[in-house]
C-alpha cells in the first residue's frame, strides 16, 4: 500500500484529500506546514506528498526546495495561483505534477496513480542515517563512518525495513511478511537468526539493534533521538 503525505495550512482540505486517498486504498498521514512536513519525512517513510504551494512559514517552493536536498521522492503541488511563473519554479524545483485549485479530488488521485505508476518501484528516498549508520536503498548499501557493510540480501532487506520504520513496534510476523514474503504462519526464528546477523555486523555499533524482554523480544534501531521498535 502505498503511503501519502499531504501538507496543507488549511484542514478541511487536508482531510477532504484524505478522505478520497484512502477511498483509493492508499495510507494517508497530514502536516499543516512545511517544517512538520519536513519532520515527517525524516522520520517516516511515504511513497508521494501533496504539498500545498501557499502556506505560513516555510511555504511549499521552500518546502520542496529541502525535500530534493535528501530525497527524489514524488511531490504533486497544490496551487492556488495558475501562474506560468510558480509552475516554471516548481518544475525547476524538482515537482512532479502541479494541480490548480479548486480542483476535482478524483482527478487528484488519477494524477497520484499516474506518478506512482510512473515512479514505479524506484525508491523514494536516497538515504536512512542512524548515527553513523547510513543506509541506501538505490545502490542497496550501508556503511558506517564511510565504511561498507557486507550485508547478504535479506539482511540488508531487514535492516532497511527497519530503518523505514523509526519509531514504530514492528511485528515479527509483519517483518516475516515484508522481508520475506511469509504469511504469519512463517518461522519467526528466521527473523531472530538475521537480526543476530545484522547485529553483527554492525560490530561495536551492534547497540542500534537491541533484543528487549518483556513484550514480546522487541528488536530496537535507534539513534539518540529516535527508536524503531520490532515487537513479536
Amino acid at each position: 500500500m502505498s503511503k501519502l503525505l499531504i501538507v496543507d495550512d488549511d484542514i478541511r482540505l487536508r482531510k477532504l484529500v484524505r478522505t478520497y486517498g484512502e477511498v483509493e486504498h492508499y495510507e494517508c498521514d497530514e502536516a499543516a506546514d512545511g517544517l512538520a512536513a519536513l519532520e515527517k519525512l525524516q522520520n517516516d517513510h511515504f511513497d508521494l506528498v501533496i504539498l500545498d504551494v501557499m502556506m505560513p512559514g516555510l511555504d511549499g517552493f521552500e518546502t520542496l526546495e529541502r525535500i530534493r536536498k535528501t530525497s527524489e521522492i514524488p511531490v504533486i503541488m497544490l496551487t492556488a495561483r495558475n501562474e506560468e511563473y510558480d509552475k516554471l519554479t516548481g518544475f525547476g524545483l524538482g515537482v512532479d505534477d502541479y494541480v490548480s485549485k479548486p480542483f476535482s479530488p478524483k482527478e487528484l488521485m488519477a494524477r497520484v496513480g499516474a506518478v506512482l505508476k510512473r515512479n514505479g518501484k524506484k525508491s523514494t528516498v536516497l538515504s536512512y542515517q542512524y548515527k553513523e549508520l547510513e543506509i541506501r536503498p538505490d545502490s542497496r548499501t550501508a556503511s558506517i563512518s564511510g565504511k561498507e557493510l557486507i550485508l547478504a540480501p535479506k539482511e540488508f532487506d531487514l535492516l532497511l525495513e527497519l530503518a523505514k520504520n523509526p519509531g514504530t513496534v514492528m511485528r515479527r510476523d509483519k517483518l516475516l511478511q515484508d522481508v520475506w514474503g511469509y504469511s504469519h504462519c512463517g518461522d519467526g526464528r528466521t527473523v531472530d537468526t538475521h537480526v543476530k546477523s545484522v547485529r553483527d555486523r554492525l560490530g561495536p555499533y551492534r547497540s542500534m539493534i537491541q533484543t528487549v524482554w518483556g513484550v514480546g523480544d522487541p528488536v530496537i534501531l535507534s539513534d539518540c533521538s529516535r527508536r524503531a521498535h520490532l515487537r513479536y
